[in-house]
């Protein structure tokens, strides 16, 4: 197997250390896993590509590169450069700092990266590494992912689990903020929302008088409704969200036609 991984955390995050443990894993000893990574973090993205200006690219090592741009921009750049010759059987985003459930889906670099790879045709699945109390302080705090990364990989790669659609399937694993022998389990679950938990922005003025907006998160262990995303990552689970790029709302399709008839 032939996989290609990236993250939003730049090319020198210690989650992507991890992810490329376990892509090693799932490739085995006759695939290749290739790394195009931001050269620089880019955490809050989104499905951002650098559509108006070039991107750099570097090769460090043999199948490793980094790029001036985002994750997407980093699929594209080894489906259509890097790897043009053959593309790759999975992508692999991550494993990113902190979690990419609820809200943060829509932000996050990390999901961009595995949105771009399944536009484009190829399976993919993003990781999420929570981050709370229960393993910040770890000597590893992504050791939940690295214990049950691949085995959840091996899961997804079910046949039955993946379709054609023009909007592809993909997933979003988040592993819960506990050590890896605290796990209690997989669950698959719906993007979840935190209620009352929105960016902001906090004004700082500089040295030389000048005023800096500062965005800022918020609360990252408000329960979402049981079911979800976070909501299973706070009680001890890896969630699995299945997803597609396709926005459309089509529960108001009807109502719409209605009243614009």
């Amino acid at each position: 197997m032939r996989i290609l991984i990236t993250n939003d955390d730049g090319i020198n995050a210690p989650g992507l250390k991890v992810l490329t443990a376990i892509a090693q894993e799932i490739a085995g000893a006759d695939g290749e896993v290739w790394t195009v990574a931001p050269a620089f973090e880019q955490s809050g993205v989104g499905h951002c590509i650098s559509y108006t200006h070039p991107t750099m690219i570097a090769q460090l090592e043999e199948r490793r590169f980094a790029a001036e741009g985002s994750p997407a921009d980093c699929v594209i750049a080894g489906l259509y450069d890097v790897m043009k010759d053959k593309r790759p059987d999975l992508v692999l985003s991550g494993v990113n700092r902190g979690n990419n459930a609820a809200e943060n889906t829509l932000y996050s670099g990390t999901i961009g990266g595995a949105m771009e790879a399944a536009l484009q045709g190829i399976p993919a699945i993003a990781l999420s590494q929570y981050y709370g109390a229960g393993n910040a302080a770890l000597d590893d705090p992504f050791e939940a992912a690295l214990a049950h990364g691949a085995s959840i990989i091996k899961t997804l790669l079910d046949p039955a689990l993946w379709d054609d659609a023009n909007y592809r399937l993909f997933y979003n694993v988040n592993f819960p903020p506990v050590p890896a022998a605290d796990v209690k389990g997989v669950q698959a679950a719906s993007q979840g929302f935190r209620k009352n938990t929105n960016f902001t922005a906090e004004a700082q003025t500089s040295p030389t008088g000048r005023k800096f907006l500062w965005v800022r998160g918020g609360p990252q262990h408000e329960p979402t409704a049981p079911g979800t995303d976070a909501a299973a990552n706070l009680d001890g689970y890896i969630s699995v969200t299945p997803m597609r790029a396709d926005l459309t709302d089509y529960d108001m399709i009807a109502a719409l036609e209605d009243v614009l008839s």
